[in-house]
């Protein structure tokens, strides 16, 4: 049971791996740590959507953490990154839990402030920040720009390396939509405008996309156009980047955008047609030199079951490997949030011996909906070996990671969750849940 708004709860408990535990909580493996932080919503999927960004983050030596309880508050949460303590706060804020679009976004400033932005799925903005550097005492909701605000969907906050922030969006629907990019100055404390629908749809399309800011600063962009409502109409997968935070555009191989960018004037990385079972909204991370790995799943021509792949650059051209060898066909179709095998994947890259090794986590029905991660310990050899880090099901959990631990430290801190999941905006029964911190160490 949680405190009232005014007051903070602490949890001190830490399951091992192969400890005993209850239904509601989950069962490490492969010498993972799992630490429960307070029951959370689960009757849909919406504490553990892909696209949150972030549902950790750490700030120096404190990790926070987001996510909606069994009565549809917003909870705020802190832990020094050594400790199993975790602070507990319900918040002011509610939101829809029972649309799974509707998450919550956290990111710390480089002045230590909280900014949140969440329930939010075609409609009037929700943002407010901590009232003080390190507080989980949030301020009443207030506007970033006051310019459109009023149709927006899958908030996304980013941290530069001066300790400003970015924060994406999209503004419109998902046949009709654009992207949005602001930018947030710790010295004002101000936000503005950076870009208005700079990758856009033109009435016409929705981009669904993926960004990561490499390890000079640049910002690295991929995404899959969709023509309308229906999943099935997701197709291609695009690329951009930026080295001046944001304002102008270029290609992998340096030439510049002219802006907007649009579906006659992207780069494809990989031309995937519709109807090939390709998910929107998944991941990109890049190597130490910065080259850009793009992971999804789709089915090729004349296959009807969709595959785990990886996209990278590799010198002047793009290459895509399948990593997985999947046995169950499956179809997306639709609107809304759908019930699917599998998740979408997660991806962090890294490098040892000047081999490129590569993880991607997901979760899959074929490996009893585990957390799993797929491991390439040298890319160039097209081999991959696969480990499940829990050894019970977390329903239908998606893949979320603590960025700024894993940038700062590389030490992984996935957010961890048994949920449900039904087809479409619809939910089904599930009480008593934890969101909790799985810990693996990246060999």
């Amino acid at each position: 049971m949680y405190l009232n708004i005014s007051k903070v709860l602490i949890v001190s408990t830490l399951i091992l791996v192969c400890s005993i535990t209850t239904n509601a909580q989950i069962k490490g493996s492969n010498c993972a740590k799992i630490i429960p932080a307070g029951k959370a919503w689960a009757k849909n999927s919406v504490n553990t959507v892909i696209f949150r960004r972030n549902s950790l983050v750490t700030y120096k030596n404190t990790q926070y953490i987001a996510y909606y309880d069994e009565d549809k508050n917003v909870v705020l949460g802190k832990r020094n990154i050594n400790s199993k303590d975790w602070e507990l706060k319900v918040t002011q804020y509610k939101g829809d839990a029972t649309d799974a679009h509707k998450s919550i976004s956290i990111m710390i400033d480089g002045d230590g402030y909280l900014h949140m932005s969440w329930g939010l799925h075609g409609g009037p903005f929700n943002y407010c920040k901590s009232v003080s550097p390190g507080s989980l005492d949030l301020t009443a909701k207030m506007s970033m720009t006051g310019f459109k605000e009023k149709s927006v969907t899958y908030p996304e906050f980013y941290r530069l390396a001066n300790g400003n922030l970015l924060f994406l969006y999209r503004d419109g629907g998902s046949g009709n939509g654009s992207l949005m990019l602001n930018s947030y100055d710790i010295k004002t404390k101000k936000w503005k405008t950076i870009q208005d629908g700079w990758i856009n749809g033109e009435g016409q399309r929705s981009p669904y996309w993926q960004m990561v800011i490499d390890n000079t600063g640049a910002i690295q962009i991929s995404w899959v156009w969709r023509e309308t409502g229906d999943v099935a109409t997701n197709h291609d997968m695009c690329y951009a980047k930026s080295d001046d935070g944001g304002l102008t555009w270029e290609k992998s191989n340096g030439e510049k955008y002219k802006l907007p960018i649009t579906a006659a004037t992207a780069e494809y990385a990989l031309k995937i047609p519709q109807k090939s079972e390709l998910i929107n909204s998944t991941a990109i991370a890049v190597d130490e030199k910065n080259s850009p790995y793009i992971v999804n799943y789709w089915k090729t021509e004349g296959d009807s079951i969709p595959q785990y792949r990886l996209i990278y650059k590799k010198g002047n051209a793009w290459e895509t490997q399948q990593i997985s060898k999947r046995k169950t066909p499956f179809s997306l179709s639709g609107g809304g949030t759908k019930r699917i095998p599998i998740s979408r994947p997660l991806l962090i890259v890294t490098e040892k011996n000047l081999k490129k090794h590569v993880y991607v986590f997901f979760r899959d029905e074929e490996r009893g909906n585990k957390v799993s991660v797929a491991i390439s310990n040298d890319i160039e050899k097209g081999k991959w070996k696969f480990k499940d880090l829990t050894s019970t099901s977390v329903g239908l959990w998606e893949p979320t990671y603590d960025t700024e631990l894993w940038k700062d430290k590389k030490i992984l801190n996935l957010f961890v969750q048994n949920v449900e999941q039904g087809d479409g905006e619809t939910t089904k029964e599930l009480t008593g849940q934890n969101a909790a911190v799985l810990q693996w160490k990246v060999k």
